[in-house]
This record gives structure tokens, C-alpha cells and sequence, in this order.
């Protein structure tokens, strides 16, 4: 009787131990350093972005600040993960890092420390969005790579490194998840 017993309760803390978490309970640290979650943009629609200052790719940044200027009030928010995973990209620290947005681009929108996005060290965020388990998997292919995310916490959408921040394309998929209560 007391096996059976045993059995299922080491179950049930199994599973609670296993439980996966949400996008807004992953461990992140702010651009200042400071430990943070994913929490305080439930709710919104959020176009997470792998950024870099050293890209062929980093004038998105004034694409990105654009739709966040633009459809912040209605509920989205851009959030810029900084990640020297490719090409050596992202060599700053995260002090130069955020001068340089802010400074050269206007940034206003949320930046995080330096994480990587792709192997052995993949940030948990990263296993989220773009791991087996996600409606998008497989290994980020460069820098500026970009996922908008539901309200309800749901990845709706990756977009690769090419594609504009403010493209029709990703403007219809950001409006339709801002229209979706």
C-alpha cells in the first residue's frame, strides 16, 4: 500500500518539477544587469529579436524602434536580446551596448543582457522559442532573427534575419495579434 503511495506522489512532484515554464517565468537579466522575468509584458504582444551592433543587419534597429513607437499604446512591445553568437557581432558590453541603441538608434524599447540563441548554452528563452518543443523550431540562422508572441503567451510567428521589422508582412501578423483579444 505505502508503494503505490510513494509512486504517485513521486509523480506528482514530478510533473510540478517538470512542468515547463511560461515565456513570462523564464529567468532574464535587464541590459543593466538586473534579474528579471518575461512577467511585467503579459498580456501584450511582444516581437522578441536577437540584435547586434556590428550587423549588416543592425539599421533593423530603426525599423524595430518604428513599430514599437507606433503600436505601443495599442499593446506591443519589442524586447532586443543581444547575442555574439554570429560573426562576433555583439562584442560590446552591455553599458556599450545600450549607449550605442540608444544613442545611434533612439532605442526605447526593452533590451536584455548579451545571450546566446542557438547549442549547448541556448538561453532558456531561446529553447522556448525556437526549440523542439516550439511551434518554430530549429537553430536561429543570424542575427535579428524575430518572434512575435500573443498575448496568451503563444508563439504566433518567426521571421528570419531578412525580413524588416516594418514589412507588410510582419505589420499584418503584428495587427492581427493585436486585434486577437
Amino acid at each position: 500500500m505505502k508503494f503505490p503511495l510513494l509512486l504517485a506522489a513521486c509523480f506528482l512532484l514530478g510533473g510540478t518539477i517538470l512542468r515547463a515554464q511560461s515565456l513570462y517565468e523564464t529567468p532574464v537579466k535587464d541590459i543593466d544587469g538586473k534579474p528579471a522575468t518575461l512577467a511585467p509584458y503579459k498580456g501584450r504582444v511582444l516581437l522578441i529579436v536577437n540584435v547586434a551592433s556590428e550587423c549588416g543587419f543592425t539599421p533593423q534597429y530603426t525599423g524595430l524602434q518604428a513599430v514599437f513607437a507606433k503600436y505601443r499604446a495599442a499593446g506591443l512591445t519589442v524586447l532586443g536580446f543581444p547575442c555574439n553568437q554570429f560573426g562576433g557581432q555583439e562584442p560590446g558590453t552591455s553599458s556599450e551596448i545600450k549607449q550605442f541603441c540608444t544613442q545611434t538608434f533612439s532605442v526605447t524599447f526593452p533590451l536584455f543582457e548579451k545571450i546566446e540563441v542557438n547549442g549547448a548554452n541556448r538561453h532558456p528563452l531561446y529553447v522556448q522559442l525556437a526549440g523542439k518543443a516550439s511551434p518554430f523550431p530549429g537553430d536561429i540562422g543570424w542575427n535579428f532573427t524575430k518572434f512575435l508572441v500573443g498575448r496568451d503567451g503563444k508563439i504566433l510567428r518567426r521571421f528570419d534575419s531578412a525580413t524588416e521589422p516594418d514589412s507588410p508582412e510582419v505589420t499584418k501578423a503584428i495587427e492581427a495579434a493585436l486585434a486577437a483579444k
